[in-house]
């Protein structure tokens, strides 16, 4: 089995781009996914998350608003929370890979792969990249988004240009949607010909 490893800058298109592997039928692993199921309603992470971080939590989980206020722009408080949440992410990701292992490859869609290290784990790279004008109106079109929190998010990912020098494919997002899913399906065809093809 191959593990490409899908990421991308904030706003590059990267989940767009795993629901297209997703729709091809390839498995994928979306560990912002499974962060918000750790920390959501009876989460595995909801306690030490509060013991670590109190009054981020409610009957509802981690309010990720208090918790990003809380940890944004503090490096050591970013670290504690990382500590809690990366193994238990990593465990999600060994149960995802066992009950996958008969696929011939599978998508890991991490936003921090190079940042957090998960690149050392998988076989392949694949990188989503869109200009950075084109980024930037993404990102600050979300609600409640402001260009001083963009600016502190991208501070903490390596830049879309360093992600692409070390990726094994990059997918371009910075055109129709037609062209990104083009991409997506010759990579598939790439990573798992057809039987006897």
């Amino acid at each position: 089995m191959i593990t490409l490893g899908l990421t991308g800058s904030i706003g590059m298109g990267k989940s767009t781009v795993a629901a297209m592997f997703a729709e091809a039928g390839v498995p994928v692993f979306d560990a912002d996914a499974m962060v918000h199921q750790l920390q959501g309603p009876g989460g595995a992470l909801v306690a030490a998350i509060e013991a670590e971080f109190p009054d981020t939590t409610t009957e509802l989980g981690v309010n990720r608003t208090l918790l990003r206020e809380t940890v944004l722009g503090d490096d050591a408080a970013m670290a504690r929370l990382e500590a809690l949440v990366h193994p238990a992410v990593a465990q999600a990701r060994e149960k995802f890979l066992a009950d996958h292992a008969a696929e011939p490859f599978v998508v890991l869609d991490v936003p921090l792969l190079f940042e957090a290290g998960g690149w050392s784990h998988v076989d392949r790279i694949a990188v989503v990249s869109a200009p950075p004008e084109v980024q930037r109106a993404r990102v600050l079109a979300r609600p409640g988004m402001t260009t001083e929190r963009f600016e502190a998010i991208l501070a903490r990912q390596m830049p879309d240009a360093e992600k692409r020098a070390r990726a094994d494919f990059v997918i371009p997002t910075g055109g129709p949607l037609a062209e990104t899913r083009e991409y997506v399906s010759n990579l598939i065809a790439c990573l798992a010909p057809p039987a006897g093809g």
